[in-house]
């Protein structure tokens, strides 16, 4: 029996911009993407920067990754470091988007990330070459030629085979391009360490292992059912993925069901936080944000979760804290923030932080107002609605319109954060 009968044989391709963000500012400043040393850094070297982007020649000669601080980036006559411009790579996005617009419809075009897209080519690459491969190099060539950014390209007969053709042949080829069928299953997925293939990391597969299973072609010829029992849907789709099978279409992709999970918000800070007062602004700000966002979307959450990145690692010191607390559902401020402060207070050790994280899950939607026994009802409902009237001025108008007190404190960050795009420099800050 043919393990194929019936599946869908498509046109895909999954496509990658490499290095976005360095290629973008290569081109700006009328550099070499491919073979200058550019490095995009939100923040200075003093006060521990972190980099966002490098070139692929910084990459190699420098040893720089994107998660490198700077610090420890090394001076080097022709290294290039720029600052962050959010809004100028939404541009280049969206000539590239347009590229795709000339070759497909907008309905079999997927964006994934800012520099990773999928395209469906099925029912229109007879209109422009003898095969949708030759079709996928020629929006490779107009993206270099008309934008100046090189891609990596991977095609397959399903968006599943063109992601991992992407990630595991095209992007180490000199081509940038790579095509798998499912007819390659066995020779080019088999191999792969489970750790290798997306979707799966390795706390996945160290559970896999435990099992026995080190490869993918491992996977392959396990009892399904046993993969279902012991990690349910997930290890059926893990299954189905090992022999190549996707059988989602992109034109049909805003009739799957979406459902989020949880609502959060992080922030690299900007030094090093030491004093707690200043801390706690931030998390109370973030909590601010959160809340803004559940209101949104019109949900309540049950579930808070504080995360703290501490500057140092080593001296016998942990890393930071992760934990979480059980909450009455609510997309109040005031009681994310203080079951926040609760959180922090208990389980933070003195260390400078670096790095703030809340999210909100156990969501539902909002429905009626819900009472707490222990709580006056009247300053419930009166806080309730003027958190919901501080929501609608910033829906209207933009986050700062309307800010608490802390936020002009010296450590605060979201009135800085509220002109910035993704959290990073939107416009031509620093490039003057």
């Amino acid at each position: 029996m043919n393990v194929y009968e019936g599946e869908p044989v498509r046109d895909v391709f999954c496509m990658d911009s490499k290095s976005f963000y360095a290629s973008v500012e290569c081109i700006e400043h009328d550099l070499d993407p491919l073979k200058d040393l550019l490095v995009v850094m939100s923040g200075d070297r003093e006060n521990a920067g972190l980099v966002l982007a490098a070139s692929p020649m910084a990459k190699k000669e420098l040893g720089i990754s994107n998660v490198s601080r700077g610090f420890e980036i090394p001076n080097h006559p022709d290294l290039h470091i720029v600052p962050p411009r959010m809004t100028l790579y939404i541009q280049y996005h969206m000539r590239i988007q347009e590229i795709f617009r000339s070759y497909m419809a907008e309905e079999d075009i997927h964006t994934y990330s800012i520099d990773e897209q999928f395209g469906d080519l099925t029912h229109s690459w007879k209109l422009f070459g003898n095969s949708s491969a030759e079709v996928g190099k020629m929006i490779q060539k107009e993206i270099i030629e008309k934008i100046g950014i090189y891609t990596s390209l991977g095609m397959g007969d399903n968006p599943l085979l063109a992601k991992i053709a992407m990630d595991n042949e095209a992007k180490r080829k000199t081509s940038l391009f790579a095509q798998w069928h499912y007819q390659d299953v066995p020779a080019k997925i088999w191999p792969l360490r489970l750790s290798d293939f997306c979707g799966i990391g390795n706390r996945m597969e160290r559970r896999y292992q435990m099992m026995g299973l080190k490869t993918m072609g491992d996977l392959a010829h396990t009892d399904p059912f046993v993969l279902k029992n012991h990690f349910g849907v997930m290890g059926m789709q893990h299954y189905m993925h090992a022999w190549g099978i996707d059988r989602s279409v992109l034109s049909q992709k805003d009739l799957y069901p979406t459902k989020e999970k949880s609502i959060g918000n992080s922030q690299v800070l900007p030094k090093n936080y030491a004093h707690k007062a200043d801390i706690l602004t931030v998390i109370a700000e973030i909590c601010e944000q959160v809340a803004q966002r559940l209101r949104k979307a019109d949900v309540l959450g049950g579930t808070l979760h504080l995360g703290i990145a501490y500057a140092y690692f080593g001296s016998g010191k942990r890393g930071g804290f992760h934990h979480q607390l059980k909450i009455p559902p609510t997309h109040q401020a005031r009681e994310l923030t203080r079951v926040a402060f609760a959180l922090f207070e208990k389980y933070w050790d003195n260390s400078e932080v670096r790095n703030i994280s809340i999210t909100v899950s156990s969501l539902r939607a909002a429905g009626s107002l819900q009472l707490n026994l222990f709580e006056d009802p009247q300053q419930t409902i009166k806080e309730e609605k003027i958190d919901e009237v501080i929501a609608q001025i910033r829906s209207r108008y933009k986050f700062t319109s309307i800010v608490r007190a802390h936020s002009l404190n010296e450590g605060a960050t979201a009135i800085k954060r509220a002109g910035l795009v993704g959290g990073h420099a939107g416009g031509m800050e620093g490039m003057d």
